[in-house]
């Protein structure tokens, strides 16, 4: 399988998962307000500081969003391009966003595809304090409670980057897991393991991150090294994952299928929600 070496020590533990509880949430989002504020916000007023949400047909202006590229030293292993900044109204046509907190202030992270004002289809990692919420409009998602996504400094990467951390008190009847995956294991096999380890042979998985090139199940091949994903339906069955993602390389083009189990590697981060039935 592909993988990359990452500029740091190698963690011993390549996943971590915590319990919780997650709430189904539904809340507006006011324009006029940064994304990263108008989200986390809304997630905090309902009463969470962590959580995954999609985000569905929301117009924005100012856009700005980042794509993968080569990094310019041997201190990380990819890095951004410059930023995007289409002029007028863009349309997110769908996006997936991890909410939680970095420098003990509320933060996001956000892969999604976009319509831009010529028509043009694009997809990437929204910026979300330089995106502005154009009209009022709704997400839907979770709030986490009794476990959290905190931006910690990674050594084995050089990024801060989302950890899973559980919270106090723990949540009564977990439902569900906060998780990330570091790099190099393919993702698919790491959520089955984090299932068999939680005696869960079922859930739902929602999730952003990136892949070291990417394998779909009908052959075709993504060879960008660095890739941003994010995850459009995922789900465990009888202890098998199967996920639909779509995704940007470096050159820039969106590509959208099932990934082939056992062959795609994590390339920096994964960071999700396995939400459990009842």
């Amino acid at each position: 399988m592909r993988s990359l070496t990452q500029p740091g020590p190698v963690a011993t533990e390549r996943m971590k998962a915590v319990p919780c509880r997650a709430h189904p949430v539904q809340l507006p989002l006011a324009a006029g307000a940064t994304v990263n504020e108008a989200i986390t916000g809304a997630l905090a007023r309902a009463g969470f500081s962590s959580g995954y949400v999609t985000l569905e047909n929301v117009a924005v202006a100012p856009m700005r969003y980042v794509i993968p590229a080569n990094a310019p030293d041997d201190t990380h292993v990819a890095w951004y391009s410059d930023t995007h900044a289409p002029d007028g109204v863009v349309v997110i046509e769908r996006a997936g966003v991890i909410v939680g907190t970095r420098d003990g202030e509320p933060f996001m992270h956000c892969h999604g595809i976009w319509r831009e004002p010529d028509g043009a289809r694009r997809a990437g990692h929204l910026l979300p304090h330089d995106t502005i919420i154009a009209a009022n409009a709704q997400l839907h998602g979770w709030g986490t409670e009794g476990a959290v996504f905190v931006a910690r400094e990674d050594p084995e990467t050089n990024f801060k980057l989302f950890a899973a951390e559980p919270t106090e008190p723990a949540a009564a009847r977990p439902n569900a897991l906060v998780a990330t995956i570091r790099p190099n294991g393919d993702v698919c096999l790491a959520i089955e393991a984090l299932c068999r380890a939680n005696g869960r042979s079922s859930a739902t998985i929602h999730g952003v991150g990136s892949l070291v090139g990417v394998d779909f199940t009908d052959n075709r091949h993504v060879p960008s090294y660095a890739t941003e994903v994010f995850i459009t339906r995922g789900e465990v069955s009888a202890s098998t994952c199967s996920l639909d993602v779509a995704l940007v390389g470096l050159d820039g083009e969106i590509h959208e299928g099932r990934l082939k189990r056992g062959t795609n590697p994590v390339c920096i981060t994964f960071e999700l929600l396995v939400a459990f039935a009842d």
